[in-house]
């Protein structure tokens, strides 16, 4: 594993602070207080070629991997300016469709997911099932013509205002008739006009431009065509999203922990207080560090999670210690800068409060903090199962 950067690599990982200076981090707070999708920056990327990463040339893609998606990702959170959908569009359901699609799907759906003309989103969560994914109910029933009727609930769907597909992960066989647990899942991917669809928007606290749905499936019509991969094979399809989508969580939060980082270094730097900057007093300097330490940490074990998984080694311990220790380390992070900030920390003018949700939200989702532990000390360390 080489941790120098090639000049492409360094090119993707520098074109957030670029892009940042057109969609700057005001505008991305703006955004976000209104709850409006940042669609001019998304088609700006779409249109520099960089919501392909890993989707191949030949498709409309750059043809890379996911370090390189994590890069892409790192280097725009480092300028305050992250996008959620990165990681359920290009990220979870473009890499799933370049992988597994069909060649009509792939003709059809990845060129103008590319160039950003198309967004799609992730269903995978239930009200009922939560992090239990096993126990799902959403169910697409088989007709005697072979097309399908999808219905069920999902819930905290990212971006379905915006997106036109959505990648749904459904059970064919329903869970109290399969021989293994994992086998009954069909991804399918469903144009969100179809009939039978209503989604009702979910009033989350936390300041972005993506919004959280609800999704409610009546008996929609799908065909054989809909279907991404092989009916009932769909968790394997599923298996090769959830690390790609703990990698990339994981460098968006080691980037926003920076940004902070580097504003808090600026206002320290600069803020005097007993006739010198309170950058020097180690109070002050201290938690600063140490928070710097863990999200470079962090980030270096994101890097590695990224190398794995484009090698075809398992990625799975890499990819939740990263997860895991990013969202600590923003945490961290954010918390230093707005105590180094004082009162200002908490106001609107330096910006730096408003990060925490943000951070605090990925000690919880994509997937919880526990669960990635009770991972790695089952599957890890060698521990007994814990539940």
């Amino acid at each position: 594993m080489n941790f120098e950067l090639t000049q492409e690599q360094q090119m993707i990982y520098e074109y957030g602070k670029n892009l940042s200076k057109t969609w700057t981090r005001d505008y991305w707070r703006e955004k976000a207080e209104k709850r409006e999708f940042t669609l001019e920056m998304w088609q700006q990327v779409g249109e520099d070629g960089f919501l392909g990463m890993m989707v191949p040339e030949e498709h409309g893609g750059a043809g890379l991997g996911m370090t390189e998606q994590l890069l892409l990702m790192e280097g725009m959170a480092n300028e305050g300016i992250p996008l959620l959908m990165m990681v359920v569009g290009p990220t979870m359901t473009l890499s799933a469709l370049a992988s597994h699609g069909s060649d009509e799907q792939k003709k059809e759906f990845l060129p103008d997911g590319c160039s950003g003309k198309r967004i799609y989103c992730f269903a995978i969560t239930e009200p009922n099932a939560g992090t239990n994914t096993i126990k799902a109910t959403t169910v697409a029933k088989k007709k005697p013509d072979g097309r399908y009727s999808l219905s069920g609930t999902k819930t905290f769907i990212t971006g379905v205002d915006v997106s036109d597909y959505v990648l749904v992960v459904a059970r064919t066989t329903p869970y109290d008739q399969v021989k293994n647990k994992t086998d009954g899942f069909t991804l399918f991917l469903v144009d969100l006009k179809k009939k039978g669809i209503e989604k009702h928007p979910i009033d989350i606290a936390i300041c972005l431009p993506e919004m959280q749905w609800t999704l409610f499936f009546d008996e929609v019509d799908l065909g054989p065509e809909d279907v991404l991969g092989e009916e009932g094979r769909g968790f394997e399809i599923l298996f090769d999203s959830l690390n790609p989508e703990r990698i990339i969580a994981a460098g968006m939060t080691a980037g926003i922990g920076r940004y902070a980082l580097e504003r808090a270094v600026e206002y320290a730097s600069e803020r005097t207080v007993f006739d010198a900057p309170i950058g020097s007093y180690q109070g002050v300097q201290h938690p600063l560090a140490m928070a710097k330490t863990e999200i470079e940490l962090a980030s270096l074990m994101g890097r590695k999670a990224a190398w794995q998984f484009d090698q075809g080694l398992p990625a799975g311990e890499a990819s939740n210690m990263a997860k895991y220790a990013a969202a600590e380390a923003g945490i961290h992070a954010v918390d230093a800068a707005v105590q180094a900030h004082g009162g200002n920390g908490f106001t609107k003018e330096y910006g730096i409060f408003d990060l925490y949700p943000i951070v605090r939200l990925t000690r919880t989702a994509p997937i919880n903090r526990e669960i990635i532990l009770s991972y790695i000390g089952e599957h890890v360390m060698g521990l007994p199962r814990s539940y």
